[in-house]
């Protein structure tokens, strides 16, 4: 019989020492690589003057151009550097080509005595070569702080200081923002000295070096911006890296077969109550109302993802109805990505809370009190912080905008006083899940799970502190680094982690394996996980000012990330045989009635693979992301990896708490929503990647390395041929997403939640 009794007795603590290991060099690689970002970032000059001494712009205004191009939200309606939203056009690259046309015109103007359209092919190829030799000599003194501007750089300031400025005041100029999106004057000069510091850092060659600070990204052969060498040897190295990294994890499970759920092949044995047969402590029952907010976050975020959609195919309305003036595209966006984190987040806090009393044996005095405060204190950031962001857009904060408004980070665009709320609330909830394992911490048959549950969760706020180590006037490279911190390891590695804790505790508690498996199976996932991901975060920085080491170790370990997504696979197989399997002994269920459980955990093995592993190493290579970030193939892999796997994971940790609280008689009428809300969300999902994310993707990757990146991000490529044809119709997956999978799913969770039987003692 396979022991179900609590014990850990017998698993090599190498297990644990290899985990810390991992960590420890990956922690290490990763903040050397940071500390470097500080030393190879673009610098800011603190003033860029013309041939005869007078200054054009200041670092003053850079710095205030970041300001304002946070305040208002701009990076969630194009982006810099690649990194940002997909509507609008990537600022850098768009500066940059307007930049290579300017100084062309201005070199055959004073070479020539004649506009580049009238020179001869000879002259013209000759004006070419001299604008490639221009923009590529880098001109900063850094013992001056003073970055000396050609004849070209200068007229581009002064005729794309009026071009910004008519694309954020003019109707129907900027797709998805209202007219005057930014009123003031200095704000839009001092905007557009931002951008042409962006553009100056995207071509100008970094010190002793034949490529940019942002390793000759943009693609733009106008002014000799083409792949780097490195970008190329990398993507190979990363390829042997993986097929080695997987050659070597099939022959370990291959011999090691006990290495999955099934553990040592015991024949296994209930023990424990079903979860739909436990009493339900007054926490637990509490816990119910989180779900509840989960399920109207996750509907109000599924019909923004459906307004966003749609400003893709008409940017100038809906249906006829000017939206943009009280709904704008950055706002839509930002509330899209913020309630995706919100609700998912909760899912999963209030999974661990439900869990919690379970694995500790018992319930501490006043827990569902600290239950419902954490509840409240969650609500106020989630309804607080979206308030704010409405209000920092429209310029209604004056200098607390970044404190209360729209902080203006792609994914952290909540005002720094909700985000230090938002981190009081996770270490107060670290608190709640403390006082509940903290008796089984104590006992020598149950501390190695029970603790690690813990330790779990004390990573979720511990990982998010890095969003608080840069301000709005921190060098963008520095803020990028920082940010990716939060998206890649908070979100893609711990909390990722926390998940696999919650399934493992789920699975226990059902009897499906034994202390010791899912202890080890814990374990060999953080190994597996994070020995690719920590360093392999530096994938995300390939470009935003980083130097050549970041590359190759971020394409070589962010190759391993695909490793663990492949065993995946086998995962969900695991799965599937659940739903039906007995206990061989005492003939009850494994699953216990948690059949939509097991489907939504079998959607994430498949997602997981096919999102995170395909989607993501395909723009993982360094040469495939130079043409590919910013474009459609990137949220190709983020709906499939954060929705596919993350969401996925959340609703079955959902799923799995609400049946708990429900009678097989009540479930009955629950069930149907679920059924319904799973295949519509799933067949909704693959319809939106089939139909137009990855197709579009293509066709947009292929049109940046046939035409410039610049011309792959222009409105007039997003709203032709057939990439918009293939907007409109992926406008099917959408409904059906949002119809058949969110509202039914919503609905069966407000029902489960509002009819929930089985009652906690007084």
């Amino acid at each position: 019989m396979a022991d179900m009794s609590g014990s850990a007795t017998g698993l090599s603590p190498w297990w644990r020492h290899a985990a810390i290991l991992v960590m420890i060099g990956g922690f290490s690689v990763l903040s050397f690589v940071t500390v470097l970002t500080y030393t190879n970032a673009p610098p800011i000059p603190e003033r860029a003057m013309d041939a005869v001494g007078n200054v054009v712009f200041t670092g003053a205004d850079i710095q205030k151009g970041q300001e304002v191009f946070f305040k208002y939200g701009l990076m969630e309606h194009g982006s810099l550097w690649g990194h940002g939203a997909y509507l609008g056009p990537d600022y850098s690259a768009e500066y940059l080509h307007r930049l290579s046309e300017v100084t062309r015109d201005t070199i055959a103007v004073e070479k020539y005595g004649r506009p580049f359209a009238q020179l001869s092919p000879d002259e013209q190829s000759a004006a070419s070569a001299q604008v490639r030799r221009v923009l590529k000599e880098n001109r900063y003194e850094p013992a001056s702080r003073t970055l000396l501007l050609t004849p070209g750089e200068v007229a581009a300031s002064r005729s794309q200081t009026a071009e910004w400025s008519d694309y954020f005041t003019k109707k129907g100029a900027a797709p998805g923002l209202p007219a005057s999106y930014i009123k003031n004057p200095t704000e839009l000069k001092a905007l557009s000295a931002f951008f042409a510091w962006a553009a100056w850092a995207a071509s100008a060659n970094r010190p002793g070096k034949d490529y940019s600070y942002t390793n000759n990204w943009p693609y733009e052969p106008t002014v000799g911006n083409r792949p780097s060498a490195e970008a190329y040897v990398w993507s190979a190295l990363s390829l042997i890296t993986l097929l080695g990294g997987l050659g070597l994890i099939l022959f370990m499970v291959g011999k090691f077969d006990y290495l999955g759920w099934k553990g040592e092949g015991d024949t296994a044995h209930i023990t424990h109550p079903a979860p739909t047969a436990l009493t339900l402590t007054p926490s637990q029952w509490a816990t119910g109302w989180f779900f509840a907010v989960v399920a109207l976050l996750f509907l109000a975020q599924s019909f923004l993802g459906g307004a966003l959609a749609h400003y893709r195919v008409e940017p100038g309305g809906f249906y006829g109805f000017d939206i943009a003036r009280f709904l704008p595209y950055t706002l839509a966006r930002t509330w899209h990505l913020q309630l995706a984190i919100f609700w998912i987040a909760t899912a999963w806090v209030g999974g661990g809370l439900f869990l919690a009393p379970w694995v500790g044996g018992g319930e501490p005095g006043g827990q569902r009190a600290g239950v419902y405060a954490l509840l409240g204190a969650l609500v106020a950031v989630v309804f607080g912080s979206l308030f704010g962001e409405y209000l920092g857009i429209n310029d209604k904060l004056g200098r607390l905008w970044f404190w209360f408004g729209h902080q203006g980070s792609e994914y952290l665009d909540l005002g720094r006083f909700w985000q230090l709320l938002l981190a009081a609330g996770l270490l107060f909830w670290l608190f709640l899940m403390f006082r509940a394992l903290k008796p089984a911490i104590k006992s020598p048959d149950q501390r190695e799970l029970s603790a690690l549950f813990l330790y779990a969760a004390v990573a979720i706020p511990v990982f998010y502190l890095p969003a608080l180590f840069y301000g709005p006037h921190s060098n963008f490279a520095v803020i990028d680094n920082w940010r990716f911190w939060i998206i890649h390891l908070w979100v893609e590695g711990f909390f990722e982690l926390f998940a696999t804790v919650l399934v493992a505790i789920m699975f226990h508690q059902m009897g499906v394996v034994t202390t010791k498996t899912a202890t080890r199976l814990i374990y060999l996932d953080a190994i597996l996980y994070l020995s690719g991901g920590i360093i392999g975060t530096g994938h995300h920085w390939y470009f935003t000012g980083q130097g050549t080491l970041n590359m190759g170790l971020a394409a070589c370990f962010s190759a391993l990330e695909v490793v663990p997504l492949t065993l995946l696979t086998l995962d969900a197989w695991d799965f599937i045989k659940l739903r039906n399997e007995q206990c061989s002994a005492c003939g009850r269920d494994f699953a216990a009635g948690q059949k939509w459980a097991l489907y939504f955990l079998m959607a994430v093995g498949v997602w997981n693979f096919v999102g995170a592993g395909i989607f993501g190493f395909l723009i993982n290579l360094p040469i495939v992301s130079y043409f590919e970030v910013g474009t459609t193939l990137t949220p190709n892999h983020g709906h499939a990896a954060l929705f596919g796997v993350f969401g996925m994971l959340a609703l079955a940790v959902l799923v799995f708490c609400l049946r708990a609280m429900q009678s097989d008689a009540v479930w009955k009428g629950t069930e149907k929503f679920i059924r319904v809300g799973f295949w519509g969300a799933n067949v909704g999902l693959a319809l939106m990647v089939l139909l137009d994310l990855f197709p579009g993707g293509v066709l947009q990757l292929w049109d940046s390395i046939a035409n410039g990146y610049w011309h792959a991000r222009r409105l007039t490529f997003l709203m032709g041929g057939l990439y918009h044809k293939l907007e409109w119709v992926r406008m099917a997956g959408d409904m059906i997403f949002i119809l058949v999978g969110a509202v039914p799913v919503a609905l069966g969770v407000m029902r489960s939640v509002w009819k929930r039987d089985v009652v906690p003692p007084v």
